[in-house]
């Protein structure tokens, strides 16, 4: 969402931001085992799990927090309700406008924007998908650094200027990246499958836009799409790091300060379930066929995550030693990948089965793929799956949580989302709590092999 020059500028303020604290860094490291107490990993709830804190900021923005006392650095968060599924039929609306945040906000234009940030070691980011869109900051939490950075971020969030030329810039940059899009057989065939899957339903529109739509976006409709969705209530502000609770609290009002309160984003309709079949072949000139098949899933939060997801690794989602792979890639030679997972928003995001395969091979992979769904939710795993997967699952847990960016992300997801507080302390041990029949249970209702979208792209014949 940058431009060149300000990619460059970030890149190299975030190393200028490495380099300050690396003496910090080093000194820990010199000091031996006893600075382990200085520099511990992120505050920890239950069997070392981050703990999180919740407030909210003045003007009704919601706080998530994780104190992280292992290096001076902070990692900053404020995400709002104001993804794709909010462009009201102007598609890639809400992409637009969250790209523009950064190019102009305050009276500085995007390259002083960069500049201030590269001038104290400082990364600003921003971006947004068909549920959310957000604005991120990294800094030290030296005040004579974390204080400019948060003087623009305050800015960017709360006072964006939307400059026409960077406006029409977005517009040409937008308008490349489709035509690009038109040229891959996996993004034709995605649109294709969420256009099918969803029918009228908000998730259909692409949140990057179409080509016809972006040449008809225009600044009231981004100032509109601003002052309706970027208010207070409407937000949350995900930190963590190396903070107190009270720092973490003046940092929330600090980037919330230049919004409206506003009011929270509706929620979106229910997706209603496909009643039958359908298959869509489209013609492109690739050396191999996109395939994907599916429907809708699952909500976040909903009861049956935890046994459709445990399902899912078994079915799909374990790699090559999923069922999926192994009798599409292992035994058939039909695909180098072959994959399933489920796609969890705020209404029921997809389950996609999808493979790539020779032309020639595509019927007969299809055919593979399709047998092996059925079985799968007609029969259930074994015993051994359902074990192996758990392990795999739980023991894997840790990395998921190994860094201050990996954290940020699960608590901005936590907050959006609804979920419990203890969603990391707990997760394993709803893992492990899966059973076959509870497995069993939820592909039979959930999943409906003879009522799938299929999406074929690739050379005709």
């Amino acid at each position: 969402m940058f431009s060149k020059v300000s990619r460059m500028q970030r890149v190299h303020g975030f190393l200028v931001g490495c380099l300050l604290a690396l003496p910090l860094v080093l000194a820990a490291c010199a000091a031996g085992p006893r600075a382990a107490a200085v520099f511990p990993g992120p505050a920890a709830g239950r069997a070392g799990h981050p703990h999180i804190q919740h407030w909210r900021t003045s003007r009704g923005a919601r706080v998530f927090f994780v104190r992280a006392p292992g290096l001076p650095m902070v990692s900053l968060r404020v995400v709002f309700y104001a993804g794709g599924a909010r462009d009201g039929g102007r598609a890639g609306l809400a992409a637009l406008t969250n790209s523009l945040l950064s190019q102009g906000a305050g009276g500085l234009d995007a390259d002083e924007i960069a500049r201030r940030m590269e001038a104290v070691g400082a990364e600003l980011g921003s971006g947004s998908l068909r549920d959310m869109a957000w604005v991120s900051l990294r800094s030290l939490t030296d005040p004579r650094r974390l204080d400019p950075a948060m003087a623009v971020l305050a800015k960017v969030v709360g006072q964006p200027d939307f400059p026409p030329r960077a406006l029409e810039r977005k517009r040409r940059q937008m308008l490349v990246g489709l035509r690009q899009q038109r040229q891959e057989p996996g993004s034709v065939a995605e649109r294709a499958f969420y256009r099918a899957l969803y029918g009228r339903h908000p998730y259909a529109s692409p949140p990057d836009g179409t080509e016809a739509s972006v040449r008809t976006l225009t600044r009231r409709d981004v100032e509109a799409f601003y002052h309706r969705y970027y208010v207070a209530r409407n937000a949350l502000v995900a930190i963590v790091g190396d903070l107190d609770r009270q720092q973490a609290a003046d940092l929330a009002e600090r980037a919330t300060a230049g919004l409206a309160e506003g009011d929270r984003a509706p929620a979106l309709p229910r997706v209603p379930p496909l009643q039958k079949a359908r298959e869509i072949r489209i013609d492109f000139p690739s050396t191999q066929t996109h395939i994907l098949l599916g429907q809708p899933g699952v909500r976040r939060g909903d009861p049956d995550y935890f046994a459709l997801y445990v399902g899912n690794y078994i079915l799909g989602g374990g790699g090559l030693v999923s069922r999926v792979s192994r009798e599409i890639r292992e035994k058939r030679g039909l695909a180098y990948s072959a994959y399933s997972y489920f796609s969890p928003m705020a209404a029921a995001g997809p389950f996609t089965l999808g493979l790539q395969t020779r032309t020639a091979k595509a019927g007969l992979a299809l055919q593979v793929a399709r047998a092996t769904l059925r079985r799968f939710v007609a029969e259930g795993p074994t015993a051994a799956e359902l074990a192996a997967a758990k392990r795999h699952i739980t023991g894997g847990y840790p990395l998921r949580i190994d860094s201050n960016a990996k954290i940020l992300e699960y608590i901005a997801m936590i907050g959006f989302y609804g979920l419990p507080l203890d969603y990391l302390e707990t997760f394993n041990a709803r893992i492990q709590a899966v059973t076959l029949d509870q497995v069993k249970d939820a592909f039979r209702r959930r999943i409906h092999p003879d009522r799938m979208v299929t999406v074929i792209v690739g050379k005709a014949g």
